[in-house]
């Protein structure tokens, strides 16, 4: 088993995402709102060297992103990352995303997926 981790910076195809994934027989993720450190370094007062920073995200929207978590097997990993790639395009484009997987060694509650 592995855990994907996906940090969708484009939230605006986060709707047309989970769609996608639910039509190909993925629905067991989490999702997690998320704020960038750039957004929290900005807005801390004891950080001067932030301040300019600060300056130029006062009055923009706050920049937010969201985190899936989908704990699957080698198999279904294939096809989520390949659904993700369909909808995303190229994830190495600034300002896109972030995707990686971490073994997972020990899990319970899963349904028997264990």
């Amino acid at each position: 088993m592995q855990l994907l981790v996906l940090i969708l910076k484009r939230t605006e195809i986060f709707d047309e995402l989970v769609h996608s994934l639910a039509n190909n027989g993925i629905t067991g993720a989490t999702i997690l709102d998320g704020t960038g450190m750039a957004e929290k370094l900005a807005n801390m007062e004891d950080i001067p060297m932030f301040g300019t920073l600060r300056r130029i995200l006062a009055g923009e929207e706050k920049e937010t992103c969201k985190v899936l978590l989908f704990a699957e097997t080698d198999e279904q990993l294939e096809t989520t990352k390949k659904v993700i790639k369909e909808v995303i395009g190229d994830i190495a484009a600034p300002n896109t995303g972030i995707m990686f997987a971490l073994p997972i060694t020990y899990v319970e509650g899963l349904g028997g997926q264990q």
